[in-house]
């Protein structure tokens, strides 16, 4: 449930909310940057709910209690109804512009991450992605430059400006990984990780969080939950296709999901059309869909030459294929009433 503060109400009378919150046994969580102050209490609640609303609407301060039955509350928009924008590097995601983030699947040089920053930001591209660390199906499969190419990747952002996505985990590796990322990502395999995304949660920087590729949405914003319940509600969630029974494309576009989570949670949602469909001629026409149907934001895969690629060639955009995409994404967006020339 959720108590749902007066406006202006006194600072001691939240906290005597908060006191009596804690007295029944319950965990509260205080939804901080909005007037009117939100209370999630967490914890189980069965048989003593509708004693527990009137003892606390009984409080001084407090206006209403709202009983929220999904299993997930500070990612619900029960909690907290104004859409959230999150700030990375003077780049606001969520706000009223589509921001797109894109690179290479793997930073495979520093030449090739040089010359593809500086493509993403001619192209209008917003921030860097690039994996350090890769997660392959096979062992045998290019893995990753690991430190080196974290190296890279922060040379480029001090080149361009670009602030940096790049892909986490291991927990242990948060303390390496931390001094170069301006945003975490956590990939679809990682996306049940609970203990990384525990740790995540400790930590002050955004975290990309991408759906499974078998997750229905619940569980989706379920692990939000174990990143939020941790202290970091600085989390932007990512649809990124998910398995059907249809092999004419890498996974299938989930393009409902976007409206969706975009009602039951006020978190900013993209779209990775790249890793969608899985094929380069597709990634454009996703990406429209995708702005059309109200993501904040696409992340995109980039590369100077695709068929060189050391993985995931066969869905990367040429630099000027990308620019093609964005002028198509302003279009739609502007249609749609999002960016600075919209209406």
């Amino acid at each position: 449930m959720v108590i749902i503060m007066q406006q202006g109400a006194a600072p001691e009378q939240v906290e005597a909310v908060i006191d009596t919150v804690q007295t029944q046994g319950f965990t509260p969580f205080v939804n901080p940057g909005v007037e009117r102050k939100v209370i999630a209490v967490l914890g189980v609640v069965d048989s003593q709910k509708v004693t527990l609303v009137d003892k606390f609407e009984s409080l001084e301060g407090v206006e209403r209690v709202t009983l929220i039955s999904e299993p997930y509350k500070l990612s619900s928009r029960n909690y907290h109804p104004a859409d959230t924008i999150i700030e990375v590097g003077g780049v606001t995601i969520g706000g009223p512009d589509i921001v797109v983030i894109g690179g290479p699947c793997s930073v495979e040089s520093r030449e090739q991450v040089l010359e593809t920053a500086h493509a993403v930001k001619a192209g209008g591209g917003k921030l860097l992605r690039g994996g350090a660390f890769k997660p392959r199906s096979s062992p045998y499969s290019f893995q990753g430059l690991g430190n080196t190419a974290l190296e890279f990747l922060a040379e480029a952002r001090e080149q361009t400006g670009l602030p940096i996505v790049t892909e986490i985990l291991d927990p242990d590796d948060l303390p390496m990984v931390s001094e170069f990322t301006d945003v975490y990502q956590v990939g679809a395999r990682n996306m049940s990780n609970f203990r990384l995304l525990q740790r995540l949660g400790r930590t002050d920087k955004p975290v990309l969080l991408k759906r499974g590729p078998s997750a229905k949405l619940r569980e989706m914003l379920q692990a939000a939950e174990y990143i939020m319940v941790e202290g970091n509600h600085r989390v932007i969630l990512c649809e990124r296709g998910i398995i059907a029974w249809d092999d004419a494309t890498r996974n299938t576009t989930d393009i409902n999901a976007i409206p969706v989570l975009k009602q039951w949670s006020h978190l900013p949602v993209l779209l990775d059309p790249s890793h969608s469909v899985g094929y380069t001629r597709w990634v454009t026409p996703i990406a429209r869909a995708g702005v059309a149907a109200g993501a904040d934001g696409l992340i995109v895969e980039v590369h100077p030459n695709p068929s060189e690629a050391l993985s995931d060639g066969s869905q990367a955009l040429k630099p000027d294929q990308f620019k093609q995409m964005m002028d198509q994404v302003r279009r739609i967006a502007n249609a749609v009433g999002r960016g600075p020339n919209a209406g």
